[in-house]
């Protein structure tokens, strides 16, 4: 049902961390147009990045996001090399998780 692409870079001090996650990101307020029923909520509520076990950014998320977020952040103290983790949680207590490696 999902995945995360990672693509992590570092220029100068910086590291740019890019991810693309396969979420079909429900809000919950929906309806299904062939039955009129609304689709339950199923939307990711925690994305967490660490490099080298260390967390470097934390998001909280809600039903607002779109399908298939894409996610792009910069942080200070990476290494050409350095494993970078990206996870999420969603509210029904689904998780993935994928690593890459700093180039």
């Amino acid at each position: 049902m999902s995945d995360i692409k990672i693509r992590a870079k570092l220029s100068d001090d910086e590291t740019t961390v890019k991810c693309l996650m396969n979420h079909v990101m429900e809000t919950g307020l929906r309806k299904d147009s062939k039955t009129g029923e609304i689709v339950p909520a199923h939307f990711i509520q925690e994305v967490v990045c660490k490099v080298k076990g260390q967390v470097v950014m934390t998001a909280a998320w809600s039903g607002g996001v779109s399908k298939n977020p894409y996610l792009s952040f910069k942080f200070k103290g990476g290494a050409v090399g350095d494993p970078v983790e990206v996870s999420w949680t969603d509210n029904k207590g689904e998780s993935q998780s994928a690593t890459d490696a700093i180039a």
